[in-house]
């Protein structure tokens, strides 16, 4: 409980629990106040996403330490600042274990859905744009005949579990649906990492997709290709063409 000018209240405080809605959040063994209203305002304006931490190059880290020491549990928050690293590394031979554990094993993730026929395409864009940039891993828009054979969109947002919440407020905030269909499926995934190539045309990032050390597939940075082929005025095939032949060679 926290004291606040109108009494007693159970936390997170009021303002706290309004400024959280969409976000995940978990009760911890601490019988206090954990996140302030100005905690959950920082959280809500810097729109974070949640999970774990990407593969990255730290280059600044910092601490915050409360006054407040309750037993067995650090007061201190800790930030890190870096660059995402999409370089492949070499990873220490481990002892083998009764079950191998492969990158491309299968995973779980959350499937947001709901079908829509009265919404206009304007709002659909942007809600896929808007749903990649909270942390959607996907977002497929699906032409489709409803009921009474009206043409349709089903709309279809692959995501995290833990950004589940956000991006189902989103969706009901911003669309015409009255309800989302929700499931857990499995995937398997390729290893993935980027390597640049020279080319006429700069510098163009290359995704490359391993399977069992083994690669699989060669794709060129669609955004790359698509800047540089502006710049010089050349179609994007074939920017694209000669961003596979530089890495090939």
């Amino acid at each position: 409980m926290v004291d606040c000018a109108h009494g007693r209240f159970p936390v997170p405080a009021p303002a706290t629990a309004d400024l959280l809605r969409g976000l995940p959040t978990y009760s911890a063994h601490i019988e206090k106040e954990l996140v302030t209203p100005t905690g959950a305002a920082i959280l809500r304006t810097i729109a974070p996403t949640f999970g774990q931490q990407p593969t990255m190059r730290v280059e600044h880290i910092g601490y915050g330490a409360g006054t407040r020491n309750p037993a067995n549990f650090p007061n201190v928050l800790r930030l890190s600042i870096g660059e995402a690293d999409q370089t492949p590394h070499t990873i220490p031979a481990e002892k083998p274990s009764a079950k191998p554990n492969h990158p491309h094993d299968s995973e779980t993730v959350t499937v947001l859905e709901t079908a829509l026929d009265d919404l206009s395409p304007q709002i659909l864009a942007y809600v896929s744009e808007t749903a990649l940039a909270q942390g959607a891993l996907d977002v497929m828009l699906t032409p489709v005949i409803m009921k009474k054979g009206r043409p349709g969109t089903l709309l279809t947002v692959l995501c995290n579990p833990s950004d589940s919440p956000a991006l189902q407020q989103l969706i009901l905030r911003e669309t015409s649906t009255l309800g989302l269909r929700i499931r857990q499926d499995s995937r398997v995934c390729v290893d993935r990492h980027h390597t640049h190539v020279t080319t006429p045309y700069g510098e163009i990032r290359v995704k490359i997709g391993t399977l069992d050390g083994q690669e699989c597939n060669i794709a060129p940075e669609y955004e790359d290709c698509r800047v540089a082929a502006t710049k010089h005025n050349v179609p994007l095939k074939l920017v694209q063409q000669t961003a596979i032949a530089a890495y090939l060679k």
